[in-house]
């Protein structure tokens, strides 16, 4: 069963965008991400336009994210002061990535310079992440116990000037690299089509020095209204938001998700790290032969209206 993108301007297997939405959710589920990192890579697979990949994927986004920061904000796990501070940089680096993206379509380098990113990105944090879950893995089995720097524990970042007390988080600390973060995930966000906690989370645990309890729900909350926000500013601007795509990429993935908290809550930390980090890097490597492989038609024809 086919179905018309009006944006996308294709036509798609509405049975093929329900897995790939079901897909993701079941992965957001199971590995507490928002997906968009996942849920583009795919899109694209399927030779969506990268342009309407980025935007609509930001959808799968927003979705998962308001239904995990309503259940930490029932916790008392979200801190809104620092949410707020994270979500001022966010705004400004989501706007200046609008910019960029409309600057890169102008010049006909957009495909190129996402896949690039994404490349980049995933290969990067994928290794970082199974290079962490195999030493975990290794030692859990010697019955070994690591020693983390603790909260309290003060750094390059915390000598910074322009402090703030975040009463929720218990901690004293410049608004500088809290606003930088915001930035460069806004940034991210409106250029890659990602929620950017995957990125966010261990920069606010082992940079910020900010207590566990509270990073993951003040990530969220900051992830919903930037990539709310890049979401609309993308459709008035650029045009590039295919609703029905959106519409039935979170009708699966919400559907999926309940079933994916399930199976992640079978599984050990450090066994859902490594399957996260395998997948990262399934997609990045995917990404990479894309970009190397040569094309099965080296010349496309196009259509002229000059010409007759």
């Amino acid at each position: 069963m086919t179905i018309y993108l009006p944006i996308a301007e294709l036509s798609v297997n509405i049975f093929i965008i329900l897995g790939m939405g079901a897909a993701v959710g079941f992965l957001s589920g199971m590995f507490g991400v928002g997906g968009g990192f996942l849920i583009t890579p795919l899109l694209i697979f399927y030779n969506v336009p990268p342009a309407i990949a980025v935007a609509t994927g930001a959808n799968q986004v927003v979705a998962s994210s308001i239904s995990g920061a309503i259940t930490h904000f029932r916790r008392g796990t979200l801190d809104f002061k620092l949410g707020g501070v994270l979500l001022a940089g966010g705004l400004a680096g989501a706007t200046l990535g609008i910019w960029i993206f409309q600057a890169l379509q102008k010049l006909g380098q957009l495909d190129l310079i996402i896949s690039i990113l994404y490349v980049v990105l995933l290969t990067s944090v994928g290794t970082m992440m199974m290079w962490e879950s195999v030493n975990a893995i290794r030692r859990a089995r010697r019955n070994e116990t690591l020693t983390l720097n603790r909260s309290g524990q003060h750094n390059w970042v915390h000598r910074l000037p322009i402090k703030m007390r975040f009463k929720k988080s218990k901690i004293y600390l410049s608004v500088i690299p809290v606003i930088g973060l915001g930035f460069g995930v806004g940034v991210l966000t409106s250029i890659m089509g990602v929620g950017g906690g995957f990125i966010m989370v261990p920069a606010m645990i082992y940079l910020l020095r900010i207590p566990t309890s509270v990073v993951v729900g003040t990530s969220l909350f900051q992830i919903i209204f930037v990539s709310t926000y890049a979401t609309i500013i993308q459709a008035v601007v650029n045009h590039s938001v295919d609703i029905v795509l959106a519409f039935i990429l979170m009708l699966a993935g919400v559907v999926a998700a309940q079933y994916g908290v399930r199976a992640g809550q079978k599984l050990k930390a450090e066994q859902l790290r490594a399957l996260l980090a395998i997948l990262i890097l399934a997609v990045g490597v995917r990404l990479a032969l894309d970009l190397f492989t040569p094309p099965a038609d080296i010349y496309s024809i196009v259509r002229s209206g000059a010409v007759r």
